[in-house]
This record gives C-alpha cells, structure tokens and sequence, in this order.
C-alpha cells in the first residue's frame, strides 16, 4: 500500500471525517498515524474496539471527556528541564481529573465493553497531585497558601503598599504642595508609586522622576517620603518572584516524578478518543463490523461508499471474489458508476483494516491484505512527460514489481489510451501476469476482447453495471455473471440512428468484416472548371516556353511537354522537376522567345558543359587531358568484359 492508493481511494478523506468525531489533540494525532493494519488479529482487535465503544454510546450516549486536553507539549517542555508556569500546570491537573473520570467510567461499563475497560486497569490516578495543584495554583497564579514563606511575603507587601499610600495621600492633600500638583491620584509607574507633578515644579518637589507624559507638560515623581518604602517593596517583590519559582519547581518536580504514568495515560487517553471517534461515526452511519479472513474472499452485501452517504439515494454494492473466481472484469456505459464500485470495494477493504465499521448487511465479509494498488484516473505526468498511457504502464510495472499473492487490485479502463487492439492485447496479458501471481484483481474495461477472454478462463467473471434501456440512464447496480451490453448501439437506435447504420457496425463487432466497395462516382460532386482553367489547359505547351512556377514564385523553360495526367518537366535551377499545369502560367512562348533554327537543347545544359564543348572543338590541350584524366579514373570502376 500507498499514498497514492490512499489518495485514490479516499482513505485519507475518510481519516479527516473520523477525526472530526475527535474531542483532544491527542485522539487526533494518534488517528492522524493510523494505518490500516495487514495483521488479521490486529485488524479483528480494532472492529472489536469499535464494536465495544459503539455498544456503550448507543447504551449511555456521551464519554466523559471533559478536561481532557494535548499536554505533549508541556510533558515536552518539562522533559527538557523547563519550570512549567501556573497555566501549564492548572491543564496537567485537568488532564489527571480527566483520566480519573474516564477510568472511572470504563471500569462501570465491563459488561458492555470488556477489552476496552480492560484499558483502564492500566490507568493511574493521581488525585493527590491533583488536589495539590488546585490548592498551590488559582486563577492562572500560583496562591499566597502555597507556603508559609509566600504567604509572609505577600502579607508584608501588603503592609508596605498601605505605608506608601497613606504618605502619598497626605502629600496630596497637603496645602503646601497642591500648587506642584498637576492631577491629584496617584500614579504606578514600573511598580513606583508616583504623583503627576507640573512640569515646571519639577524640580520644588524632593524625589525621583520617573516619567515624562507625552507632552512634556506633566513629570511623575516618586516623592522623597516613599523612596525608602518603595526599595522595600521591590526587594519584597524580588523574594516573592523566588518563592514562586521554588514553588513551581517543586510542583514541576511532581510530575516529572511520575512521567512514565502520566505518558501511559496520555497513551491511554489517545486510544480511548480515537475509539470512540470510530464509534461515532459508526452511530452516525448505522455502520456495522464485518466479517475478517486473510485468504482474499470479498463478499459486499448491500455495502455502501461511506462518503456517499449524504448525498441523496445511494443503491448499495452486492459483489464477490476469492471463491470461484479471482479475477472480475466490469463493464458498463460511461457515468454507470464503474469506478464508484472500484473505490468503493477499496475504500471498504482499508476501513475494515484500519477499525472503521462500515455501511453493509452484517453477512458481508472483508480480507485482510498484505498490499492493495489501484491505478485509477488520469495518471498523465506533465512534469515527467508521460502521456495517459505512459503513466498508467509506469504504475502497472511499479505495481507488478511490489505485488504478490496476498495482493488486492482495482484497475479502471485497464489498457486504455492506445490504439484498441494494442491496449486489448496488452490488458489481457497483463491481467493473466497478475492471476498467476495470485492476485485478487478486479478490473474495468470497454474492451470486448478483454470481456471475451473473461468469458472463457474458469478462474475469471464477467460483471456489467445495469443499464435502463428505455430511460437511457444508468442503474447503479452491478450484476455479476453478466458481461455488459451493447449500449452504445441501443442509444444510438433510441437516437434514431439508420438501421442499416447499426446493422453494419454489429457485423463488424462479430465478424471484423468490412464492405471495401468505393462510392459510385455519379454521387460525388465534381469541381467546376474555371474558364480561365480551361483555356490554360487547352494550350500545348512547347519545350523552350518560358513558364512561371506559381508556388515557387520564379521561373523556368519547359523541358518535356504535357502527358495524359496534364504534368510537364520544368528544366529550373538547374534541375527537372515535374509540375502540374495548374502550377505553371506562360510566360513568352519558345517562338517568340528564340529566332528560327535556335539550337533548343543548349538550353537545358550547364555554364561548365557548354565551355567543355566549346574547348574540345577549338582542339584545347587541356580539356583533352582532362577527359583522359576523367577516363583513366573511371576505368576500375568499370573492369572490362
């Protein structure tokens, strides 16, 4: 198995929809891992869960959950030695009250689920760490009873504030300062108690400033009177930040203590939520546990596609293989729902093996496989520049290579994308590789070669998805043991198609037989001759006409006239060509071109021929020896008789 069967299949769509049934973190990450399994006890043990956790929602309605949240970070953090501040700790303690409940809850419900209250048995409470956290920590801080020291400290922090603002008031209501002052509060600035002083007393008034406002026009002061108070108090603040600290440290401590238990826990409480996740949406589609074995026999009885189920009537899937047959070829008209039975076959098989119920008659039966490939759709790669058909072949070798007798296999339009009797050829080749390799193999095809070939090996079976031939509209029902009919001729009948149309294509489909006569020539439209046409054709052309070479834009002397097919020769550029006459227009005629008597065939002969010729008659030493050269050279080509 695959990403690309997942994807193929909608696994992983099934995977998201279950997770939504999720209530923490920790059940969605463990479904998020979840595979299906190709262990036929593993695979029994997780319906079984399903089954157990279905029995008691459907007996008490809801689980417990409440409090539980994802602390895999926080267990992080304190595993890498960080102090865990007073909210982490507040959500481990939620956490422990959760699990505590939950153990609670599944050991009460042994008579409906025995193997998942079994579970909790491995579960460890911690109350007294709970109790102990609730009493350190409230309100997201840690509270003045966490200690003896602490709860000094604060005393006496509450105790300097009040000196401070008792001096702070009695120098705002004093006679003597109200001229310095600009508001009359007092004003916390950086934990320093101030008074807002005008800015230009700032420097009447004895003490710090510690704030300019925005405008200038105010500076805050910590008066002279409080300077003292205030140091004691952030000495007493920097006291109360360390007993925090040691505080948080020694709660930190505690769970760091017992972290192999509280994992098992978070183990535990992952199951429990994935579980009853499947559980849920089992209850929301009426889903049931199948029936296992690991020896490839499908029996679907009245199955449906779980993603199909809120998209109005679904007709459900009967279908079987790994009995009498291991091969099933499906045919059918386009849209009739083919692929839908492939991937919903598939679909099924990876829900059943990974704990999934399914929407099905409880006599239905699924296998537990080693491997299952699908090559369904479009698999063109623009990337690697595969065609259709490239890629399909590519995934069919990857997939001969990684199967085996423990293998399921949907194909859809198996040797599609090629020329017909090629693609036929190759799909039935390929699917007999595959049967003797063992596979489970259903396939899909339009091929009647590949129908045929079904038809006639005992270990393969026809099936075909049903047709209404009145209303011309599919039926979503496949009917095993039955290969699919000629659609296309019946639509095309319903179409009002000739009927000797139709005869002459179901000939060719039986017998490969096809009518060769030619048209009878007193149907097929002649083109009219142009009268320019005609005329041009009436004229002989003579050898030495200059002509112009329409398509060639350029011109040339006709060599050869005009044979029965209307062609000349054309001496041009220094070759012979042949060109039809409605290729060529007359130029100037031979006769008015050359005197009487001109000698016409030098026309046709080159520059160096003609200054050869003239040579050897003037008696040329040099063109003699060169023909002798010629001669000599061309005598072993020639060896004498």
């Amino acid at each position: 198995m695959n990403e690309a069967t997942y994807e193929k299949i909608q696994y992983n769509e099934l995977k998201q929809i279950i997770k939504s049934y999720c209530v923490s973190g920790l059940g969605k990450q463990l479904l998020d891992r979840l595979k299906p399994s190709t262990d036929l006890k593993v695979v029994k043990n997780r319906l079984n869960e399903t089954t157990e956790a279905r029995s008691i929602l459907d007996a008490v309605g809801h689980v417990p959950f409440l409090g539980v949240s994802n602390i895999d970070n926080t267990i992080h953090n304190l595993e890498k030695g960080i102090i865990l501040d007073p909210s982490e700790l507040l959500s481990v303690a939620d956490f422990l009250r959760g699990c505590r409940k939950i153990k609670k809850f599944m050991m009460e419900k042994e008579f409906f689920a025995p193997v998942l209250a079994s579970y909790a048995n491995s579960m460890t409470e911690f109350k007294h760490v709970e109790e102990e956290f609730n009493f350190s920590v409230k309100g997201n801080e840690v509270d003045s009873a966490a200690s003896k020291e602490l709860r000094r400290i604060r005393n006496s922090m509450e105790v300097t504030k009040e000196k401070i603002n008792d001096r702070l008031n009695k120098f705002l209501n004093s006679d003597t300062n109200k001229k310095y002052i600009q508001e009359f509060f007092i004003s916390k600035k950086d934990d320093r108690y101030t008074i807002p002083i005008k800015a230009s007393y700032k420097n009447q008034v004895p003490g710090t400033i510690i704030e300019f406002s925005s405008k200038g026009s105010t500076v805050f002061i910590e008066p002279t009177i409080v300077t003292k108070l205030g140091g004691e108090l952030a000495s007493l603040k920097a006291e109360e930040a360390m007993e925090e600290y040691q505080i948080l440290a020694t709660l930190s401590g505690m769970i760091l203590e017992n972290i192999y238990e509280i994992k098992i826990n978070m183990e535990l409480i992952s199951q429990y939520d994935m579980v009853f996740a499947k559980a849920k949406f089992s209850k929301h589609i009426g889903g049931v546990e199948p029936k296992l074995n690991d020896y490839g026999y499908i029996k679907l009885v009245d199955c449906k596609h779980p993603l199909l189920t809120g998209e109005g009537e679904v007709v459900p899937l009967n279908f079987e293989i790994g009995k009498d047959y291991r091969s099933l070829i499906i045919t059918g008209p386009n849209a009739g729902g083919k692929t839908i039975v492939l991937k919903t076959i598939g679909l099924l098989t990876l829900a059943a093996m990974s704990g999934f119920h399914i929407i099905a008659n409880k006599e239905t039966e699924i296998s537990v496989f080693e491997n299952i490939f699908v090559d369904i759709g479009d698999n063109q790669s623009i990337e690697n520049a595969l065609s259709t058909f490239s890629s399909h072949m590519k995934n069919l070798s990857e997939i001969m290579g990684s199967s085996n007798n423990n293998t399921l296999l949907l194909f859809d339009e198996i040797g599609s994308g090629t020329e017909p009797n090629e693609g036929a050829a190759l799909a039935i080749s390929i699917l007999e590789e595959f049967y003797h390799m063992g596979c489970i193999t259903v396939a899909t095809t339009h091929y009647g070669e590949i129908k045929h070939f079904s038809e006639i090996h005992d270990d393969f079976m026809n099936a075909a998805m049903q047709f209404n031939n009145d209303t011309l509209e599919p039926l979503y029902q496949l009917v095993i043991g039955k290969s699919g009919e000629s659609n296309a001729l019946w639509i095309s009948r319903k179409m009002n198609v000739r009927e000797n149309v139709l005869q002459r294509a179901k000939q060719y489909m039986e017998h490969k037989g096809y009518q060769l006569e030619r048209v009878d020539q007193s149907k097929i439209r002649k083109p009219k001759i142009k009268k320019e046409e005609s005329i041009q054709y009436k004229y002989e052309y003579k050898k030495g006409d200059r002509v112009k070479l329409l398509e060639r834009d350029d011109f040339g002397i006709i060599y050869k006239e005009m044979d029965n097919f209307y062609n000349v020769v054309v001496f041009y550029d220094g070759e012979f060509i042949e060109v039809n006459v409605k290729r060529i227009s007359l130029e100037i005629s031979a006769k008015e071109l050359y005197p009487e008597g001109y000698d016409i065939e030098s026309l046709f002969t080159d520059f160096k021929t003609r200054k050869m010729q003239h040579d050897i008659e003037r008696g040329s030493k040099k063109a003699l020896r060169k023909i002798q050269k010629e001669m000599k050279k061309n005598r072993g080509k020639f060896p004498e008789e």
